[in-house]
């Protein structure tokens, strides 16, 4: 957990500006809610709503969350509206909360907009309920809402938008389907099944904090696609909320509440939020478990039997989602890993192509595009092999073998760096081993693949190949690249492949 957060590397210092930037717009939010005259209950949901601006838009293009930014309270506050007046209707209110999640959830299929908008309408919900929000509060939060929305905008894409200097990122789409073959759709259920498990036992645990278990059933499926995956991440939640609550009593309990060391310690949760969520969803949880402990601690009702209720709640909510990806139309882990596993072998495979071509000369070829593709890709792979990789793991056959294919993976994510940064010298020139050498990569990709009946070419483990005959390594950049690309493809067939022929995802 450690080095996760502290030795990963952070390109382009891109995670340290995302946190310090939300910690930046949070306050500034906070700020002019107050300057606004809205009472701790504005400002606390101000904070939120910020938080949830910076924090769950995620556009490929700057004009994309803009756009997605300006929506935000098209979808959060027709919901929080619907929460205040159903306060005092158990039923309604509760019929109307799974209604919310299983929308939130099936908004996914729309991309990234439609995932910040359901998230922003789960959130506003959840808010709510955290907030005992009635009608009579209505118009402060509403403006506590948009005041700090536009805040966070004006910081994002006024006083400190560092992705205008950067090329927009590829982000993969999930992967297609119709009717319940679709994931999305299929989440959707589960994580509404999921929520009526955890609202129904978390009000049977407390009347007033049940909402706790619904909100961690809802966090649990974010970002999962599979059954493994969303196993792995309710452990995980679990584990950082457990955490949380022991740093609890160490710091947010003996502050009780004090305006300027609560301030002081929000922000460093703000910060810990945002700069570990790509890394470690532990970390992430165990902040923002804190962030949630300090903010009752403003409200005048935190203490150890609160603390306790936390656990119970995220535990009901955690085993909620474990039963619905189980027993709910689940989604296999080898199936959604074979999917991602594919996709990033053929992102392989046009990455070759387009550095092939820039080196042959082709006016237009630019491969860059690909290989930012290919990252995002590769994260995809990790985080639908995590199940298979995590220590707690049964299957050591199946680890050996998913942790096989991450190395070998990377190695042709490192191939294809260098390939493509060979490709971008002006001087870098084309010849009949280079054209070979590509055939060679694009072949194996389609035997890996399924595409085609070609073999992994000559290339063996440890072995020899043409592409290594113009020369030394140092005097041939491109071949040396393309060779190493071919042995990490060609050892790649065996633990993609089981004994008995099948993909290691399904093995």
């Amino acid at each position: 957990m450690l080095k996760k957060v502290f030795v990963s590397p952070d390109p382009g210092r891109s995670r340290l500006r995302f946190a310090a930037r939300a910690v930046l717009g949070i306050g500034l939010a906070v700020v002019v809610c107050g300057l606004a005259g809205t009472s701790l209950v504005g400002a606390i949901i101000g904070g939120l709503a910020a938080l949830l601006a910076l924090f769950t838009v995620t556009d490929a293009t700057v004009r994309g969350q803009a756009v997605t930014t300006a929506l935000l309270p098209v979808a959060g506050l027709p919901v929080l509206t619907a929460a205040a007046a159903l306060h005092d209707l158990p039923v309604a209110r509760d019929l109307t909360f799974l209604a919310v999640v299983g929308a939130g959830v099936y908004a996914r299929r729309w991309g990234p907009r439609g995932h910040s908008l359901g998230v922003f309408a789960f959130m506003t919900f959840f808010i709510a309920q955290f907030l005992h929000a009635t009608t009579d509060r209505l118009p402060e939060m509403f403006a506590a809402v948009l005041l700090s929305v536009a805040t966070a905008a004006a910081v994002r894409f006024g006083l400190w938008c560092y992705e205008r200097r950067r090329p927009a990122p590829a982000l993969p789409a999930p992967p297609a389907g119709t009717g319940l073959a679709r994931i999305t759709t299929r989440q959707a259920v589960q994580a509404t099944a999921g929520a009526g498990f955890a609202l129904v036992v978390g009000q049977l645990v407390s009347d007033d904090r049940w909402y706790w278990a619904v909100g961690a059933t809802w966090w649990v499926f974010v970002n999962t696609t599979s059954r493994g995956e969303t196993l792995v991440r309710g452990f995980r939640r679990v584990l950082g909320t457990v955490v949380g609550i022991g740093l609890g009593f160490l710091i947010a309990v003996p502050v009780a509440g004090a305006p300027v060391p609560t301030a002081v310690l929000a922000a460093a949760c703000v910060f810990g939020i945002f700069y570990t969520a790509a890394v470690s969803y532990t970390w992430m949880m165990l902040c923002v478990t804190l962030l949630a402990e300090l903010l009752y601690g403003l409200l005048g009702v935190l203490g150890p039997g609160l603390l306790a209720l936390r656990i119970a709640e995220t535990g009901v909510g955690a085993l909620g989602a474990a039963l619905a990806v189980l027993f709910v139309l689940p989604v296999t882990t080898h199936a959604v890993t074979d999917v991602w596993i594919q996709r990033a072998l053929r992102c392989v495979h046009a990455c070759t192509a387009e550095a092939a071509a820039r080196l042959a000369g082709t006016e237009g070829a630019d491969p860059a595009p690909r290989v930012a593709e290919l990252e995002q890709l590769l994260g995809r792979v990790r985080m639908s092999v995590a199940p298979l990789v995590h220590p707690l793991s049964p299957m050591h056959g199946r680890r050996r073998r998913a942790r096989r294919v991450l190395d070998l993976l990377d190695d042709c994510a490192r191939e294809i760096r260098g390939l493509v940064a060979v490709a971008a010298d002006p001087e870098a020139s084309h010849d009949a081993r280079l054209a070979a050498a590509c055939w060679r990569v694009e072949a194996a990709v389609e035997a890996l693949t399924g595409k085609g009946a070609a073999t992994a070419g000559p290339v063996r483990a440890g072995g020899t190949s043409d592409a290594r005959a113009g020369g030394p390594r140092a005097a041939e950049p491109a071949l040396a690249h393309l060779h190493d690309l071919e042995r990490a493809l060609a050892e790649l067939a065996a633990p993609l492949r089981s004994p008995s022929g099948s993909r290691l995802a399904g093995a």
